[in-house]
């Protein structure tokens, strides 16, 4: 008889059928903070609550609390609607760079069971996707001839999707 794969214990079951490490999912999750502070967070307390993340007994149990999924959501949309604005701080400025790291660290340590190992994935992605996804940005801002917000949309889209996949 087979077993399911515990969620997110020692390997992930993916949608085509692969296996992947958590410490892979811990990484791609902190690229999304990178990319997004809040949205990575937002995913992974929805993931929680609806049980897809088993946290009730670790350090991270505070994620599938009642409120913190509408609290994060509520807060990575208002992020969603602060990036498009010119007096936004840059991403690689130290108070958004750092808070990136370690809203990628938690995640990561989410999508772990609370490791140490998802903790350090996280944050290197977290370190990834904030110089990645800056460097994409204005790449693509430079090749479209200097129009910022439709990049910035595309990088939402990319950051809620990606946060989706890797949570669910």
């Amino acid at each position: 008889m087979d077993q399911a794969l515990p969620a997110r214990d020692a390997r992930a079951l993916c949608s085509n059928g692969c296996i992947m490490s958590p410490y892979v999912l811990a990484f791609l999750i902190g690229v999304i903070a990178g990319l997004r502070s809040l949205t990575a967070p937002a995913a992974v307390s929805w993931a929680a609550r609806l049980g897809w993340l088993p946290l009730g007994n670790t350090w991270l149990a505070f994620l599938g609390f009642a409120y913190t999924p509408y609290i994060f959501t509520a807060l990575a949309l208002g992020e969603l609607v602060a990036d498009k604005l010119p007096k936004t701080p840059s991403r690689k400025a130290p108070g958004p760079f750092l808070f990136r790291i370690v809203s990628g660290a938690v995640c990561g340590a989410a999508l772990t069971g609370g490791q140490a190992g998802g903790l350090i994935a996280g944050a290197l992605g977290g370190i990834a996707g904030t110089l990645g996804g800056y460097e994409f940005r204005a790449r693509l801002v430079k090749a479209i001839g200097g129009k910022d917000f439709p990049i910035a949309l595309l990088e939402d889209v990319i950051a809620v999707g990606g946060a989706v996949w890797i949570v669910s």
